[in-house]
């Protein structure tokens, strides 16, 4: 399964992904309708209790994380490390 999911732990990250995300998306792929399962965007203690209520994620072997590609690759190695250091140690992912 993939999910978006930002840490925020910064003003930048606020300022990209501080909006609502608390729905499914809409979209296009290959000029059929799409729906994307929810981007989860949160300060890192909220963010973990969020990603616990998940169904989804609770039941899934394999969990692949997209992130913003257009925002290069520094910013994304950003975007990991806040995940690898503030969410999966708190949710026991390896």
């Amino acid at each position: 399964m993939s999910r978006s999911i930002f840490a925020i732990t910064n003003d930048l990250d606020r300022a990209y992904f501080g909006g609502d995300t608390s729905h499914d998306q809409v979209g296009v792929i290959d000029n059929m309708r799409a729906v994307f399962g929810r981007s989860y965007a949160a300060e890192p203690d909220r963010l973990v209790e969020e990603l616990r209520r998940d169904e989804a994620i609770a039941e899934a072997d394999t969990l692949l994380l997209t992130v913003p590609n257009q925002l290069g690759v520094d910013y994304n190695t950003h975007v990991i490390e806040a995940i690898l250091r503030h969410v999966a140690p708190a949710l026991g992912w390896r």
